[in-house]
């Protein structure tokens, strides 16, 4: 059955002089699979002086064109018009359109691989890049927040009371726990550590000192920060994420509302409440860790350990780590609800900027509270 459609599409007389090969019938990708075997044959063998008739040639697509340019050759489709006279002008101009683009086309020469040089700068100029994108993006945002701040201020209307209540419970009081216990233990630690140091040069008793400078100035705000940015500016993401997602803030627009004005302040303003609580709630918790490891193993009481906070001078220490906090709660909100509009809709993107959204908190924090440090020692306070 194979061979008898074959000679009804291509059949090749060899007892004239000189031989014919007659096509016939419809070339066309249905019969490329049948064809295409025995053009590559016919191709082998292919005397020059063989003549073509391609009166009786039906239906032409470009799987069958493709046969036929490769079994005419060059030369001929150039000729194609005093070959085949009586050929149709669309199947003319087909083979030669196939036959040029055949005769153009080269396989793209395979690429050198970089070396490790070239592709370590262009890791580090990709890298450069995005850095730059995300700066200008976030101080857009940054100036974007403030604007509708600003305007929304004197509009006691347009107040998210509600919402700010709802956002404050959430990322204060739930926190609190996590908050204490945390910092209760590295202020033990911390304790512990200086007591074992101390102790080698008789100086046990600047142990409380340690734990007090080092949790009112640092370690509070610090740790509290840190613990934000995991916990809030992720969830942050998360949930403008999912909105997004859903086409809920593009239904917001829709219905001329403000997402900045709706879902961004209150979480801004929820945020910069809570850190200075929570900041406050670490200081305390982390010098009461530190009391309980000197009252353990020091022999220094509560009364002692109060006694020598109240005399070390704290209290400015204390307005240097809370000076840190709301910068530190603006700037994690900010960037949780910037990378949550920057979700793209899928399930992916989601996962990648919540994790960006952490990822950049927790270094812009560490960034900031490095260059505070410098700056409060270089300016004596």
């Amino acid at each position: 059955m194979a061979e008898q459609q074959l000679s009804t599409l291509l059949n090749v007389d060899e007892t004239l002089h000189p031989p014919r090969i007659l096509a016939s019938g419809d070339w066309v990708l249905a019969h490329y699979r049948l064809l295409e075997p025995a053009v590559g044959q016919l191709q082998a063998r292919l005397p020059a002086d063989v003549v073509f008739d391609l009166s009786q040639l039906g239906s032409l697509d470009t799987a069958g064109a493709t046969l036929l340019v490769n079994l005419l050759g060059d030369q001929r489709i150039s000729d194609l018009e005093q070959l085949a006279p009586t050929l149709p002008v669309e199947r003319r101009v087909l083979l030669e359109t196939v036959g040029r683009a055949l005769q153009g086309f080269e396989p793209p020469p395979a690429e050198k691989p970089p070396g490790l040089a070239i592709e370590l700068l262009a890791n580090v100029g990709r890298s450069m890049e995005n850095f730059w994108h995300n700066l200008i993006a976030l101080l857009g945002f940054i100036g974007l927040t403030l604007q509708t701040l600003f305007a929304s201020l004197l509009r006691p209307t347009r107040w998210r009371i509600t919402s700010l209540v709802a956002n404050l419970q959430q990322i204060g009081l739930n926190a609190v726990p996590i908050i204490m216990l945390l910092t209760f233990l590295v202020g033990a630690v911390i304790a512990f550590l200086g007591s074992t140091v101390l102790s080698t040069f008789g100086a046990s008793i600047f142990t409380v000192q340690l734990v007090v400078f080092s949790f009112l100035r640092e370690f509070a705000v610090l740790l509290t920060a840190i613990l934000m940015a995991g916990r809030t500016a992720s969830a942050f993401t998360a949930e403008l994420g999912l909105m997004k997602a859903n086409e809920e803030i593009d239904a917001i627009q829709a219905m001329g509302l403000n997402p900045v004005e709706l879902l961004v302040l209150p979480r801004v303003l929820a945020l910069l409440l809570a850190l200075p609580m929570l900041t406050f709630i670490g200081m305390i918790s982390g010098i009461f860790g530190g009391m309980v490891v000197c009252a353990l193993t020091l022999d220094i009481s509560p009364t002692m350990f109060l006694t020598i906070t109240q005399s070390s001078g704290g209290f400015q220490n204390f307005l240097v780590g809370m000076s840190k906090a709301p910068v530190f709660a603006f700037l994690i909100a900010i960037i949780g609800c910037l990378e949550g509009f920057k979700v793209s809709g899928s399930a992916e993107s989601v996962g990648a900027h919540t994790t960006a959204s952490v990822v950049h908190s927790i270094f812009v924090v560490i960034l900031l509270d490095a260059v505070a440090a410098l700056f409060f020692m270089e300016m004596g306070v």
